[in-house]
């Protein structure tokens, strides 16, 4: 049973993490696709794009909690079965590529910042609290959301060799940090153009929502027995 235990756990945390909520939030409040409009990333900074808070709002906390609460279970329940904090970190790299890859959703998933978050939480608070004092030093200076992401995901793995040393858990937060990166290809490539939006600063919106108003064509005009007569009086002249 014990050697069942980190596959059986693994292929959930990816489960779990291929619940992309910003999809689900934005079907359950009747907007549109976040992969249809603005940066086409299914996550909270492109939910906001539709103009409801409270939907990525709800992406974020969601997104971060399934990649919180595997680590987290397995921590407080894998000793028996002979799971510790190195299969933590590894449940908690599962749920991050799921995601990524989503297989509920047509494999089209996010930049994952907010699950690493949740896992880096998972796996060692304080690891997760100087990995997002360092993204928010970022943001502060420079306003780019992105450049904090991937500078952040790039700090973490020497934090937690640093400050913690090497262990087992260090490969799966490096595997980790160095998908992040890549998923962010496309702002680097922005960030060195010089054509990255910064925070606040207005992107694409979102397109009208997935339950719109339809309206009714309007009726047919119909011609009163005036109106034919008006003609009919015109033809005469």
């Amino acid at each position: 049973m014990q050697g069942l235990a980190l596959p059986v756990v693994l292929v959930g945390a990816y489960l779990v993490g291929s619940l992309s909520f910003a999809v689900i939030f934005s079907r359950l409040m009747g907007l549109a696709d976040p992969r249809s409009y603005g940066s086409k990333n299914p996550g909270a900074t492109n939910v906001l794009r539709s103009g409801n808070k409270a939907a990525a709002i709800l992406t974020l906390v969601f997104d971060a909690l399934k990649g919180y609460v595997p680590v987290l279970l397995v921590l407080i329940f894998g000793k028996p079965y002979g799971l510790g904090e190195d299969a933590a970190a590894f449940v908690g790299l599962a749920a991050f590529i799921g995601h990524l890859w989503p297989v509920f959703f047509r494999f089209q998933g996010g930049k994952g910042v907010a699950t690493a978050a949740g896992v880096l939480m998972g796996v060692n608070p304080l690891l997760g609290l100087c990995t997002l004092a360092s993204f928010a030093i970022i943001v502060a200076f420079s306003r780019y959301v992105s450049l904090a992401s991937i500078v952040a995901a790039a700090f973490a793995p020497f934090y937690q060799a640093l400050i913690w040393g090497v262990e087992p858990a260090l490969l799966a937060l490096a595997a980790m940090s160095l998908l992040l990166i890549w998923r962010h290809e496309g702002n680097i490539k922005k960030l060195l153009a010089g054509t990255e939006n910064k925070m606040g600063q207005k992107a694409a919106a979102a397109p009208p929502g997935a339950l719109q108003h339809v309206d009714k064509p309007h009726a047919p005009h119909k011609h009163t027995k005036h109106h034919k007569d008006h003609h009919k009086s015109k033809g005469h002249h």
